[in-house]
């Protein structure tokens, strides 16, 4: 019976030290960070969607009307300025020339004939004007037969790429019509949408800009190697989107871009009096934001914010806080809406100081 009372009250012992440790670590537990958002004067890099384009890009269409006689260049490769790309039959161009230049010739005996004459006094010096006119003309007619011969060979304009040819040889061509396009890819534009709030900032802060460089991030993921410069701003801010569009330029000498590529332009927007607050401290739902504030009761209330912009660990925040808020910085998972919490206060300083990583 003895026994029996001995090893209950063992149990009971057990229990209530098994008990009584578990209540301290769950008080423990609930001990949170809390701290205050703060107010700096800070920077952060902004994406846009930008689209790609050549620095120069043209169609090539037919001048004349004709047979597709030759095609010189293949899809995709590079030309040099004045190579011949293609040839359109050039047979009656070339017998429209030899009639003008018959022509020529026969006017050029004729004046001789007049100027012969009218040296001797038996033709007036009015037909000599009307023999050297008729020169003038058949010299023109000449000029534009050759004209129109050189229009049978299109040739490049300056050093580009060749883009795809519709066309295949023989093909019976109209004048105007779409033979290929050419790029000169030396250097790339990326245009890019800025709102107008980043605008008037942009060009209020020279100073703390710094310059006016900027990166292309690829479709691939991965950032280009060259830097950019924005060098034009568009007149006139678009009415439906209230956005402005820039242009930056990019050299290209590897030629890994393309006319016609997307990607984002990343630009480092400075910011004054900015709010900002760890990223560990928030949580998402449905694609929005949130932070959990505690009141002077020490309850914890969530509260949806906006973001402007992010640098490392750290979110600029655009509505939703104040520097006086004070927000859960640590175990942002384990409390719910309404919990009354402990909490060890930390500065926002001492905070920033001490970031590494972002929160999981």
């Amino acid at each position: 019976m003895k026994r029996i009372i001995l090893f209950t009250g063992l149990i009971a012992l057990v229990c209530l030290t098994s008990c009584t440790a578990k209540k301290e670590e769950k008080e423990e537990a609930e001990k949170f960070t809390v701290t205050n958002p703060v107010k700096i004067d800070t920077s952060f890099t902004k994406q846009y969607v930008s689209q790609i384009k050549s620095v120069r890009n043209i169609e090539l269409r037919a001048q004349e009307k004709g047979f597709l006689q030759n095609i010189y260049v293949d899809e995709g490769q590079f030309v040099k300025k004045g190579q011949l790309l293609f040839k359109i039959m050039p047979n009656m161009y070339e017998a429209e020339l030899l009639k003008a230049q018959a022509e020529q010739k026969s006017v050029e005996i004729e004046l001789q004939n007049s100027k012969l004459l009218a040296d001797k006094n038996i033709v007036s010096k009015n037909e000599l004007s009307v023999a050297q006119a008729k020169l003038q003309s058949a010299k023109a007619e000449v000029a534009l037969a050759k004209l129109h011969l050189s229009f049978t060979e299109i040739r490049a304009p300056f050093d580009g790429t060749i883009d795809r040819i519709p066309l295949k040889l023989g093909s019976l061509i109209d004048e105007g019509e779409l033979l290929t396009s050419l790029s000169d890819n030396s250097q790339m534009f990326a245009y890019f949408n800025v709102s107008e709030p980043e605008y008037l900032q942009y060009q209020t802060d020279v100073k703390d800009r710094a310059d006016n460089k900027v990166s292309l991030v690829l479709a691939n993921g991965e950032t280009f190697k060259e830097k950019g410069n924005v060098e034009v701003i568009e007149s006139e801010f678009n009415n439906e989107t209230g956005n402005i569009a820039f242009r930056a330029r990019f050299p290209n000498s590897g030629k890994l871009l393309r006319n016609g590529e997307t990607g984002q332009v990343q630009m480092i927007v400075p910011l004054k009096n900015a709010i900002v607050i760890p990223q560990k401290a928030t949580y998402e739902i449905q694609d929005k934001k949130y932070v959990f504030v505690v009141d002077k009761n020490n309850k914890v209330t969530s509260r949806e914010i906006t973001i402007t912009g992010e640098v490392p660990d750290l979110y600029v925040v655009k509505t939703g806080l104040t520097e006086t808020d004070k927000i859960l910085l640590e175990g942002v998972q384990k409390v719910k809406e309404n919990d009354k919490i402990k909490y060890d206060f930390q500065s926002p300083q001492t905070v920033i100081n001490h970031l590494r990583v972002k929160a999981e």
